[in-house]
């Protein structure tokens, strides 16, 4: 399977789904004018690689740990939406015994950051580390 890397714009995050370090980042500014157009190939690839590492013995060795970072300045609300989406599709990888960390970033005075990321974390069963800088 390949990675997934998308140029980040002025109001779209950039992408990078590394599947050879199991590193996923999505970082930067998410209001992107049409919402689901940018984030469905973004879940569809999370739920390719779910079937592809389900469905491939090796293509993760069994003591690797899946990291996703969070690394984003702004979200608007109906990409909030989108963000738990791929938290949900993530616990599916957690379900077939799989190791995900959630980094998830905030400036240090942006304290509604890290609220959303502790809110997130309420609603699944997966380890997120709060990183503030």
């Amino acid at each position: 399977m390949k990675s997934l890397i998308i140029e980040g714009t002025e109001d779209s995050p950039s992408i990078n789904f590394d599947v050879n370090s199991c590193q996923f980042v999505i970082s930067g500014k998410s209001r992107p004018e049409n919402t689901g157009k940018f984030f469905s190939p973004l879940i569809n690839w999370i739920n390719e690689f779910y079937e592809t590492v389900s469905s491939q013995k090796g293509q993760i060795a069994d003591n690797s740990t899946i990291v996703f970072v969070f690394k984003l300045d702004y979200f608007n609300s109906i990409s909030a939406k989108y963000i738990l989406d791929i938290i949900f599709a993530l616990q599916g990888l957690v379900s077939k015994g799989h190791k995900i960390n959630i980094e998830w970033h905030a400036a240090k005075l942006d304290i509604d950051m890290l609220e959303t990321g502790k809110e997130f974390s309420n609603m699944v069963n997966l380890k997120f580390d709060f990183i503030q800088h």
